[in-house]
């Protein structure tokens, strides 16, 4: 008798229970995303959501560059997000991996010209080994690349151009220039959060 009664509260708990469609951000289209269900749409509000560039534009050779959105307005049955985060694949990332080549990270907090703070993992792969002075110098072309362009954009434009692999591009113009290369990934950002400071 009482799992029963158990049972019976879970499935009343359940019915109580609403669905949310979820949207991207308008920078993304505002495409639907997924379904989220609560009680509470207060309780909707700061849920992360997961998708892959691949669903989002339709166009399946992106599935590796996962996504991250969170929610940060409900309005009737539908929640609105705005973008957090990326990363691509292990799998597609070891397939960039090749012997006798170096593979160079930069890691990097920026501020967009909104004053948004991402922190970014830039990779590049070289042709050739790279020595360490070599890395270096490749290491700083990125950083400098990277700080130049977020500080002329908007949160929204920096973040497109991030997932877009516009970013990547530029700053595999400038690397190439020093040393050759044979490929500039973003392969994971992140949207920091203010601290709150309580008092």
């Amino acid at each position: 008798m009482a799992k029963r009664k158990q049972v019976g509260k879970r499935v009343e708990g359940w019915k109580a229970k609403s669905w949310f469609k979820v949207y991207g951000p308008e920078s993304f289209g505002k495409t639907y995303i997924g379904d989220t269900i609560s009680a509470d749409p207060s309780k909707v509000m700061g849920r992360v959501m997961q998708t892959t560039l691949g669903e989002i534009s339709q166009d399946y050779s992106k599935q590796h560059i996962k996504m991250r959105f969170k929610v940060n307005s409900v309005a009737g049955d539908a929640a609105y997000t705005e973008f957090v985060g990326h990363e691509i694949t292990r799998d597609y990332m070891r397939g960039l991996v090749k012997r006798k080549t170096s593979r160079i990270d930069a890691i990097i907090l920026v501020p967009t010209k909104d004053n948004k703070k991402v922190r970014l993992t830039v990779t590049c792969f070289t042709i050739n080994r790279a020595n360490d002075s070599q890395a270096h110098a490749i290491r700083g072309a990125i950083m400098k690349t990277v700080a130049e362009q977020a500080a002329q954009m908007s949160f929204e434009e920096f973040s497109k151009m991030v997932v877009a692999g516009d970013l990547a591009k530029e700053a595999f113009k400038v690397v190439k220039a020093i040393f050759p290369v044979r490929r500039v990934e973003i392969i994971k950002s992140k949207v920091e959060t203010p601290v709150v400071m309580a008092f």
